[in-house]
């Protein structure tokens, strides 16, 4: 849980330091979920929290009972502070706040691990100028408490309002809330237990985009040094939202089974305001980049699989409606897996000579009716394709979560995977 203020929340012109902490615990293979009453948005959707845009700690501390028994988290991250004058000389009575809140949760939950953190300066002055002060007393108060379930995380030892805050100079920019996710990160660490997933990932630029850093290739290389086949694989998220990390664990299954494999960026209109169609061309750029870079990962350029989810898997499927011939042949797949795909983009495109492609749909998905979805199928086969469907029966859209624990419909899916990648000889 991020208990706090707007720097957890998140607001106009900012975002919260949850979604780049999520990101780091997702890539070093935790099982996790964020809880509390508020959800921000993010380039994944939506996270939950409980931060309070503009309150201060005593009313933290008047709402404790009740949200804590709630949402009772085995760790919280605390970072508030602000929201006072320095006229009010609140130091005190926010230290007694503290005190109480840390009290209360510990009673709710004894095996609660709480993580209080100092407070990131201002340059919002003088109102602000009494945070040095409630930073040392709040590591005194650390200090005093002697509990084991009590940790201090120093979160203004390295921070700068000058380059880490927005233009009021209250709340993280980008730099800001990366570091704020890397000091909880460097705390959480050590108090966590083994992560079940351990990923080994490069992660390369593949396209210059303006106005932000390139798309970046996750890129998971097998141990052996051989020409290996390779998969690429794009995010859900209806094009509005979505991450590459989605398909670390598939990545890493298929890179130990001797596959080059590859989890995309490509633009969104969160994080990017781009259209359906941007979002294509990046992904014909990604497949063709994936070949014209064959060699430099030891890739068969003529066994390269294209996968994706719902969107990503729509995508997919367009890819393989490109013709042999034609002036986009590079990003044309060899093979399609394709996960609860939303068949809009390609099901008037459809034509002879496509790519073998295997197809999970859930029964009962919101997007693509299985009515529709079995149509999909006959027209493929029609054309002289081949498609291997498989319904889920009673599943829904996505047929499971990425960021929930995973159910055995995920182990179900992998094995088909892997036995369509076996008959076409890109996996032994």
């Amino acid at each position: 849980m991020g208990f706090g203020d707007s720097i957890t929340e998140g607001g106009d012109g900012f975002e919260t330091y949850l979604y780049p902490l999520w990101e780091r615990l997702f890539a070093a293979g935790y099982e996790f979920d964020f809880v509390g009453p508020h959800e921000s948005e993010c380039r994944i959707g939506k996270l939950a929290n409980c931060g309070f845009r503009g309150k201060n700690v005593e009313f933290l501390e008047s709402i404790t009972d009740s949200v804590y028994a709630k949402y009772k988290a085995d760790y919280v991250l605390i970072h508030a502070g602000h929201n006072h004058f320095a006229e009010e000389k609140p130091v005190p009575g926010i230290i007694r706040s503290y005190r109480s809140i840390i009290s209360k949760m510990l009673a709710i939950n004894p095996k609660v691990i709480i993580l209080l953190a100092t407070v990131t300066e201002s340059g919002k002055l003088p109102k602000y100028s009494y945070i040095p002060t409630l930073n040392n007393e709040i590591k005194k108060l650390v200090k005093e408490m002697h509990h084991c379930q009590v940790k201090l995380v120093d979160m203004n030892a390295t921070h700068d309002w000058r380059t880490m805050t927005i233009a009021d100079k209250v709340h993280p920019n980008t730099l800001g809330r990366e570091r704020m996710a890397k000091v909880w990160f460097d705390a959480l660490k050590p108090l966590l237990k083994k992560a079940p997933w351990k990923f080994k990932v490069q992660r390369v630029g593949y396209k210059a985009i303006s106005g932000r850093d390139s798309l970046q290739a996750h890129i998971f290389i097998p141990k052996s040094r051989k020409t290996h086949t390779a998969v690429a694989w794009f995010f859900a998220g209806g094009w509005k939202y979505g991450s590459p990390l989605q398909f670390y664990r598939e990545c890493q299954h298929f890179a130990k089974k001797g596959m080059v494999a590859v989890s995309f960026d490509y633009r969104i209109a969160q994080k990017d305001h781009a259209s359906q169609q941007d979002a294509v061309e990046d992904c014909k750029d990604a497949v063709r980049w994936l070949r014209d870079h064959a060699r430099d990962f030891d890739i068969d350029e003529r066994k390269i699989a294209v996968g994706g989810a719902s969107a990503g898997g729509s995508m997919a499927a367009l890819l393989g409606c490109i013709d042999q011939d034609s002036a986009d042949s590079l990003s044309r797949p060899d093979l399609l897996l394709l996960e609860y795909p939303t068949l809009h983009l390609s099901e008037n495109k459809l034509k002879s000579h496509m790519p073998p492609m295997i197809m999970f749909m859930g029964t009962k998905d919101e997007f693509t009716s299985i009515e529709n979805a079995n149509e999909y199928v006959r027209r493929v086969k029609s054309l002289d394709n081949t498609c291997e469907f498989y319904p889920f029966e009673d599943r829904h859209h996505p047929i499971f979560y990425y960021r929930k624990p995973l159910t055995p419909d995920y182990g179900k899916m992998e094995v088909l995977l892997s036995n369509f990648l076996k008959k076409y000889k890109f996996i032994r």
